[in-house]
């Protein structure tokens, strides 16, 4: 077995990930015929079947899982060398892979990004934004150099480090501007919009308003793939939400909404940057959380700051 390829490892490994050809195809930026034939040509070096082939998808085999498992050792070994390798070179990394959950992205990219680059001019960066279960899977798959996602992640493979603390305040229809801000009890009663199954920031707002979903009625409670979504709800009448402060200058300028802080103690979330313990590039990764959290102080000073000259105390 003298011919296996590094570069067939990963094509297995994405059609293992996607079962699809043409996603795995498009994750490799190679046709699906080529692709094919590599896992074909991987297939026989082996010996042995890897997928189950039909009309709609493709699954692994009992053989196959076996072999997706060390595929992804392997590969993520071989990350990390390629890591050991940056970070030898002083400096910091020449290409970085982030993970950004989706109710961070939209705000704090745009300044990170332009930051980055301009301190680092020639950064090969590539972002992923995905639900935090996610990123853990591809922080701890090396697929993935580090995160930002809100904390405790408590994952026992990675590195925790806090960027900043963040406020969640009250979007509700225009008409109730003026009105006193509803402490959670009265919270409770009104018609909550929460983002979907699987945000952390939907079990944020549950905490806080120490509601079970299970006792409440079914239209008590709507759901929304998106911060966006959620504030144009509100702006239709349909009910109340809660979003980070971050969010606020963003989401709320094309809808007639109103905007309220809670009493203290109000509701909120730790942001932090999460990466593997493992990893080569740790002290290069702590220095771009300094980084995240000036460009993080920055959104403060001039979206949330304008925005709160709006907010109810």
């Amino acid at each position: 077995m003298t011919n296996l390829t590094f570069k067939q490892l990963r094509y297995f490994e994405a059609l293992a990930r996607h079962g699809h050809f043409g996603r795995a195809a498009e994750a490799c930026s190679i046709s699906q015929p080529a692709l094919s034939m590599q896992i074909k040509a991987f297939e026989e070096e082996l010996g042995a079947e890897l997928f189950e082939r039909d009309r709609r998808q493709v699954r692994l085999t009992s053989f196959g899982e076996e072999i997706a498992q060390r595929a992804r050792d392997i590969l993520r070994s071989l990350d990390e060398l390629e890591g050991y390798a940056r970070a030898s070179q002083g400096g910091l990394v020449s290409r970085l892979r982030v993970g950004v959950i989706p109710t961070i992205a939209p705000y704090l990219l745009p300044g990170l990004i332009g930051e980055l680059t301009r301190l680092h001019g020639g950064l090969d960066l590539h972002v992923r934004e995905t639900l935090t279960p996610k990123l853990v899977q591809e922080l701890n798959e090396g697929r993935l150099d580090m995160a930002i996602v809100a904390l405790p992640v408590s994952e026992p493979s990675l590195n925790e480090v806090t960027l900043f603390t963040e406020s969640f305040v009250l979007v509700r229809p225009r008409e109730d501007e003026g009105k006193p801000v509803p402490d959670r009890e009265a919270l409770r009663e009104m018609r909550l919009l929460l983002l979907e199954e699987g945000h952390c920031f939907r079990d944020q707002a549950l905490s806080f308003c120490n509601t079970k979903q299970r006792a409440m009625q079914p239209r008590d409670l709507l759901d929304a793939s998106s911060l966006s979504t959620l504030v144009q709800m509100v702006d239709a009448g349909l009910g109340v939400t809660l979003i980070p402060e971050m969010a606020v200058a963003v989401e709320t300028r094309s809808a007639s909404v109103s905007v309220a802080r809670f009493r203290a103690p109000e509701p909120s979330r730790t942001i932090g940057m999460v990466w593997r313990k493992t990893s080569p590039l740790a002290k290069q990764l702590l220095q771009i959380s300094e980084v995240v959290r000036q460009s993080a102080g920055v959104l403060r000073q001039t979206r949330i700051s304008t925005s709160r000259r709006s907010l109810r105390t």
